[in-house]
């Protein structure tokens, strides 16, 4: 479990067949996991720069993978005792989205980002979203893409800042909205299972009532 705040932005040395070498000045442990631009890694060696991840091919087919050849956001699991300024991060990575537009203003930019309809409908306003591995906040929900607003903190500690139209993203929507949604999919099918059944056992036609009538008077 993640943040969604980076704790550095490392510099990839090597991308070799599923082997990812950074750079960085965090020392992990063998084992420990480590969200890479917002994808959970496992630490399989150290080295005396930084330390290499291993990243499964179902992993690879899920992410943007030409992203990961320069700098990366990266940040080690939350501890028990760790503080949640962010948002609850699984490391799961849900879809890819595009940049498709990019209004800087005085005192914040406003990223547009298009996204599939499963995204879209998980994405709520003032609600949380993982983008490249950030903790950010939805503005407004548009009919095929979101809008963020980043701070100047944000565009000066992130990678944001070098960011372009075009660019492929890494999005995980928030896990309590997926959760409560996957929920209310499945009561929504058992009820309408129910419904059903009921109305397979209740097809015979009723009487109307001249038929009754008839019925009373044979007795």
């Amino acid at each position: 479990m993640f943040s969604g705040l980076v704790r550095e932005i490392a510099k990839v040395r090597a991308l070799e067949n599923n082997i990812l070498r950074l750079e960085s000045t965090y020392t992990p442990q063998i084992g420990d996991s480590i969200a890479v631009n917002g994808m959970c890694l496992t630490v399989i060696a150290l080295h005396s720069d930084g330390f290499s991840l291993e990243i499964s091919k179902h992993s690879a087919q899920s992410v943007a993978m030409e992203n990961y050849t320069k700098c990366v956001h990266i940040e080690p699991a939350l501890r028990a005792d760790s503080r949640l300024d962010g948002h609850f991060v699984q490391g799961h990575i849900d879809s890819i989205g595009t940049i498709t537009a990019i209004n800087p203003h005085a005192n914040q930019t406003l990223f547009t980002i298009a996204a599939d309809e499963p995204t879209l409908q998980l994405a709520i306003p003032q609600g949380s979203i993982t983008i490249d591995g950030i903790s950010l906040t939805i503005s407004s929900v548009q009919r095929d893409s979101f809008t963020l607003t980043l701070i100047p903190h944000t565009m000066q500690n992130t990678l944001f800042a070098s960011y372009r139209v075009g660019r492929r993203v890494n999005i995980e929507t928030d896990v309590l909205v997926r959760s409560v949604a996957h929920i209310l999919a499945k009561m929504s099918n058992a009820e309408s299972m129910r419904a059903f059944a009921a109305n397979a056992l209740n097809t015979k036609p009723k009487p109307s009532w001249s038929e009754l009538d008839d019925i009373a008077l044979r007795y």
